[in-house]
């Protein structure tokens, strides 16, 4: 069945999309308002871009039109903290994601501890297995109040149970028993069943013998 998005609404489209492109790893983001407070939200429109140099990507999408907390404190200060969500802290997480003013501290009302962070000013979420301190690279509005933010990653910190061999940059990221976005309203999945494909090696063509 075709679903031409030309004649579907905004609220289909996504819909359809969040259905359908799965599983979408979490980023558990956290920001600072002018005067200093915490905020935290899920978004799940979020990827790794590019290792060299190092961008990931956060899609915002507006609350009813309304522009989010988040992106409007990383348009003001260009910096934020990608928190990556244990099994564990899942249902804290998702008290987060609850509609609330930006008087809130997200992290003191759900009982979440804040870590300071290396090169920039919002802390990162305690007991998370990985997070990546991040400045704005770029920025980009692809209509009304909707952002993409690309994100250059500074640092990132690790739990260290995680680390396998620091000096070889190896991780156990099994351990950190991640979860994603699924289909539907409240749906995740765990990073737990497993497969392993092997890349194909590439043959050389034979050379021709003069």
């Amino acid at each position: 069945m075709l679903f031409d998005f030309a004649s579907l609404p905004a609220v289909d489209q996504g819909k359809l999309l969040r259905a359908t492109v799965t599983p979408r790893p979490i980023a558990w983001v956290t920001t600072q308002h002018a005067d200093g407070r915490t905020n935290a939200a899920p978004f799940s429109f979020f990827n790794l871009l590019c290792s060299e140099p190092p961008l990931l990507g956060l899609g915002i999408t507006p609350r009813a039109g309304e522009a989010k907390d988040t992106g409007n404190n990383i348009r003001r200060s260009g910096e934020f903290v990608v928190n990556l969500v244990s099994h564990a802290l899942a249902e804290r997480m998702n008290a987060t994601s609850a509609e609330v003013g930006p008087e809130v501290d997200e992290l003191a009302a759900n009982g979440l501890g804040a870590l300071p962070s290396h090169h920039v000013a919002p802390p990162r979420i305690g007991g998370c297995p990985a997070a990546l301190e991040c400045r704005l690279h770029t920025l980009l509005r692809p209509g009304g109040e909707a952002l993409i933010v690309i994100g250059e990653v500074l640092a990132l910190h690790l739990e260290d149970h995680a680390v396998l061999d620091a000096a070889r940059c190896h991780v156990d990221t099994p351990s950190m028993d991640l979860v994603a976005r699924m289909h539907g309203r409240g749906w995740y999945a765990r990073s737990t069943d497993l497969f392993e494909i092997g890349r194909p090696i590439t043959q050389e063509a034979p050379r021709e013998t003069p």
